[in-house]
């Protein structure tokens, strides 16, 4: 995990023609980076931190994730040009300050913790939109599952909690609204 670089993670870049060093296939399954040729941190712009917890009650996390972040981004060597954290859910895809970070240009690396930080679902439609502006998503925890099928049930079954979830909030949140204006007639 040189540089906070999962191991998949770098061979997948090496297979798309991503992996910001030179490398070349030296076996069936090995790859020869040269590091020589790019002794530096393969980040060429500022580094961007987001954390993102999903309800009030897990703030503490917030900060331990903007502590392993910033600890990864000091020991790489990467300037940190901005970091944002917030309370949101992650399948809200209007998170403010998401969206600000995403949007700065100062921004060439996007870094957070696990994919679902980021979002719940499509988290791979944000990683291609940065690619193709030069730009890049860091992973430091990318202990995901690989296999498709399993990750698309997660997200399947996501969706429907989350639906699920916010129809009970909306009837709640409507309950205390006629029990409010009860009370004031």
């Amino acid at each position: 995990m040189a540089n906070g670089v999962h191991p998949h993670t770098a061979y997948r870049w090496f297979r798309e023609g991503t992996l910001p060093v030179p490398a070349e296939r030296v076996g069936p399954r090995t790859i020869l980076v040269n590091i020589e040729a790019n002794s530096s941190p393969s980040v060429t712009g500022g580094v961007g931190l987001y954390v993102r917890v999903s309800s009030h009650d897990q703030k503490a996390d917030l900060e331990r994730q903007t502590a392993r972040l910033s600890v990864w981004a000091a020991k790489a060597g990467h300037r940190v040009v901005r970091i944002e954290s917030e309370v949101a859910s992650g399948m809200n895809g209007s998170r403010t300050k998401a969206c600000r970070l995403l949007a700065d240009s100062d921004v060439t690396t996007v870094v957070v913790e696990r994919k679902d930080r980021l979002g719940r679902m499509d988290v791979e439609l944000i990683e291609a939109a940065l690619s193709a502006t030069g730009r890049r998503l860091v992973v430091l925890d990318d202990g995901e599952v690989e296999d498709d099928l399993v990750r698309d049930m997660v997200e399947v079954l996501t969706s429907f909690c989350a639906r699920l979830y916010g129809r009970r909030s909306a009837k709640n949140r409507a309950k205390a609204a006629l029990e409010a204006a009860a009370c004031d007639g």
